[in-house]
This record gives C-alpha cells, sequence and structure tokens, in this order.
C-alpha cells in the first residue's frame, strides 16, 4: 500500500483532531532509520517525540520484551502483581534525584504520569490548587490541557477547563520575560487569585518541550524550591519529555542541584513500550488511599521489561556522555549556520535537547513559515524533524542518542542545505 492510497484512506476513516506532521507512513525502523511503505529510507531526528533515546527496536529491549512474551503480558498489576514491576520501582527510586525514602508507581502515558502526580500532591495537602507555565505541555486530557500553557489547538473548542488551575509566564529572552518577571507574576498571584496556602503544587518542565525547548534558568528552580518549602507546597519536576538521558543527565533536575518532591517520567522510559512512572518522596506519594491510584494496563508487564532493559543499556552504553556529545556537535554546527544566517536567533541546548528558533530577519518576528520551509526542504533529503514553540518558530532535535556517528554527520549535513534554502529566499 503506498503512501499516496493510505493519506486517502486515512482522510476517511481518522478524524482530523489526530493531526499527522508526515504524509508518509511507516514500514520498519531501525535504531536512527525508518523506512517508509514506499520504500524511502530516512533519518529520524525526532525520535517518536522523545520516546527513542535508545533507538528503534533496541536489540536488548527487543529481546526484554520477547522474553516476558512468552511468560504472561497482562495480569493488571492491582489484582495479581509480579516482581518485574516493583523491581523497577526500586530502580526508578534509586535514580531519582531526591534524598530519603522514595516510592514509585507505574501507568502508561506520561499525561497520566502528570495525573497522578497532581492527584498525588492534592492528597498529601488536601488542597487544590496547582500552578503552570506559559509554554507548558502537560498532556491532552482535560487536566493536561488546562496545566498546559498553549490554547491553539490543545485547548479550542474544549469547553470549560478544570478549575483551580493558575499559570504565570516562564522566563523566555526572546518573549522578554525574565525570571524577575515570572517571581513578580507568582507573587502576584498569591496575592490576587490564590493563597498560597491553597495551593498543592506547583509542576514545571526543566526544559520545556512543545513550547520551545525553553531551558529553566537555576534561579527560578531555586526560587521554586523555596517558595514550595515556605508554603507546603509540592513541587513536581515534570520529566516526560526531558528524561532518560536526553538532556545530558538520567533527569534533567540534576542540573540544577535542586530536589523536587516528585518527578513524572515517560517516553525514552519504556523505549518504544507505553508506560510512564511517578517517583517521589515516600510520604508524599503515600497520601492516596488504597485503590486510589493505578490503571487496567499500568505498568503492563512486556513495559516493565522493555524498562529495564532501557536502563541497562543507558548505563552499559554511556548514553548519558553520549547525549552531550552529540547534542555540543549539533549546538556548534547550528551556531555556525547562525552566524551566517539571520532567520535563526537563537541556538540552545541543554545535552541534546536542542532547538534553533527562527525570527524574521527584518521584523525579527517569530516566523514559523521559515521553519515549515527548511522541515520540508529536510523531508525532501530524507530527514525528519519536527517542530515546537508557541509560534510554532523552532526546529526541535530528538535524534536517537544511539545513532551511529557517520549518519549523525550526514544528517547535519542535510540540515545545512535544509536551512541555506531560507538564504535563497533572502536573495532572491
Amino acid at each position: 500500500m503506498s503512501n499516496k492510497d493510505l493519506t486517502q484512506r486515512r482522510s476517511a476513516a481518522t478524524p482530523r483532531g489526530v493531526g499527522v506532521t508526515h504524509t508518509i507512513y511507516a514500514a520498519r525502523a531501525e535504531n536512527a532509520t525508518i523506512w517508509d511503505t514506499d520504500g524511502n529510507e530516512y533519518t529520524d531526528f525526532y525520535g517518536g517525540i522523545a520516546v527513542l533515546n535508545t533507538g528503534h527496536r533496541h536489540p536488548k529491549v527487543e529481546a526484554a520484551v520477547a522474553a516476558q512474551l512468552s511468560k504472561f503480558t497482562h495480569t493488571a498489576y492491582q489484582v495479581m502483581p509480579y516482581e518485574s514491576y516493583i523491581h523497577l520501582a526500586e530502580r526508578l527510586c534509586g535514580l531519582a534525584p531526591i534524598k530519603g525514602d522514595k516510592k514509585a508507581a507505574f501507568f502508561t502515558t506520561g499525561v497520566e504520569a502528570v495525573e497522578n502526580a497532581v492527584k498525588i500532591a492534592r492528597a498529601h495537602t488536601g488542597r487544590g490548587g496547582v500552578i503552570a507555565f506559559s509554554g507548558a505541555f502537560h498532556g491532552r486530557t482535560m487536566l493536561g490541557i488546562a496545566l498546559t500553557g498553549k490554547v491553539a489547538p490543545y485547548k479550542m473548542h474544549f469547553g470549560a477547563m478544570p478549575g483551580d488551575i493558575y499559570h504565570v509566564p516562564f522566563p523566555n529572552e526572546t518573549q522578554d520575560i525574565s525570571v524577575a518577571d515570572s517571581l513578580k507574576a507568582l507573587d502576584l498571584l498569591f496575592k490576587v487569585d490564590i493563597d498560597p496556602n491553597r495551593v498543592a503544587a506547583i509542576i514545571i518542565e526543566p526544559v520545556q518541550g512543545e513550547g520551545g525547548f525553553n531551558i529553566a534558568p537555576k534561579e527560578l528552580i531555586v526560587k521554586l524550591r523555596e517558595l514550595c518549602d515556605k508554603f507546603g507546597i509540592v513541587l513536581i519536576a515534570d520529566e516526560v519529555q526531558t528524561g532518560f538521558g536526553r538532556t545530558g543527565k538520567m533527569f534533567a533536575i540534576e542540573h540544577y542541584g535542586v530536589e523536587p518532591d516528585i518527578i513524572t517520567t515517560a517516553k525514552s522510559l519504556g523505549g518504544g513500550m507505553p508506560i510512564s512512572g511517578v517517583v517521589g518522596r515516600a510520604e508524599i506519594m503515600d497520601g492516596p488511599a488504597p485503590g486510589g491510584l493505578g490503571g487496567t494496563y499500568a505498568g503492563n508487564p512486556l513495559a516493565v521489561a522493555a524498562s529495564h532493559a532501557v536502563m541497562d543499556v543507558m548505563e552499559e552504553e554511556k548514553l548519558l556522555a553520549r547525549a552531550d556529545d552529540l547534542g555540543k556537535r549539533l549546538v556548534d554546527h547550528l551556531e555556525s549556520l547562525r552566524a551566517s544566517n539571520p532567520a535563526i536567533s537563537n541556538v540552545r541546548g541543554l545535552g541534546s535537547m536542542v532547538a534553533a528558533e527562527f525570527v524574521d530577519p527584518k521584523t525579527g518576528q517569530p516566523d514559523a513559515a521559515a521553519v515549515e520551509k527548511v522541515r520540508l526542504a529536510a523531508l525532501e533529503d530524507k530527514l525528519l524533524l519536527i517542530t515546537c514553540g508557541v509560534y510554532g518558530n523552532v526546529l526541535r532535535f530528538l535524534y536517537p542518542l544511539t545513532i551511529p556517528d557517520a549518519q549523525f554527520d550526514a544528517a547535519l549535513k542535510t540540515l545545512t542545505k535544509a536551512i541555506g534554502t531560507l538564504k535563497q529566499k533572502e536573495t532572491a
């Protein structure tokens, strides 16, 4: 079946709300390469949106899933538990950069982890208020989109949002928002909208994902910790996209020397299998009563097996160091392109969570059209890229950390050519 035929079938059978970036369809994949149904070969620089830090079908992940498949595929953990879940909880607690006793629970999707983190914080504190940030992305369920700091397309036409959710501006140089501005807005929020003693949690992505790969300044994270300690608020680090090696640390919050109370994780935790987790201080995690947490497929044994293999691969292949190395090479390359291309206004990155922001050189305004032009030019040369940002003007890079050096270097050449199409437009 061709890409064209599948596009026609998709349009007829699936709703427009499930938007897709590419009208090419995957047939098979291995490490950093995807082949489509027409037989074309692509280099994957989006990694299933940060799901494939260990690449497509890593042999150890594949073997672990196959081994579990021969035993059992499902019992519902909260009815009949299994040792592999417990062991994974022990390992995640050991990795989490939080001192003292910790506990962990597993779910299926990133937004489930976020929702359960909020539930846990509310149960522990007996409060209802939750504070998030502009530009944040926390998922597509109703609570997820309420927490998300971007209207289009996530909140459009879905009616009233769940209550007791508040937003403050996230520091952003290109939007002229400083840390001082964010903290002033937070202070004003406490004076105008909600008593801090009624706030259960503050949730923040150390590096915003969908929001544009904006890196939270250390000053902000430190101040949030101080405020949470002062008012008994639970600090949640949403590491669904930043976790499991993307930033050169197992968790991005480790770059700050600040301990959160709860961490949410998903995406690359499962190496392509659907699993998410919440890990945090034991006394907070024990807030909900028995039965308050869980789900039919939560902590599925196949996904748990994959997660154990991912943890092994991360250590054995030294993927944290690999993330730093690849990220530095990409940032240096993008900066060299930026020096001769005024459309690139900013290059930023933490480890291999790297982004390039584009503006109109004449007006300095965000230029989503330029980013789309680059993406399509790269697609023509079989490099898969995706965008992000409140204004849709940011290219983000989420290649597997296992990508071979030769393939990575070839992708950088393709990227150079694609970005070069913007200069041709300026000259014309």
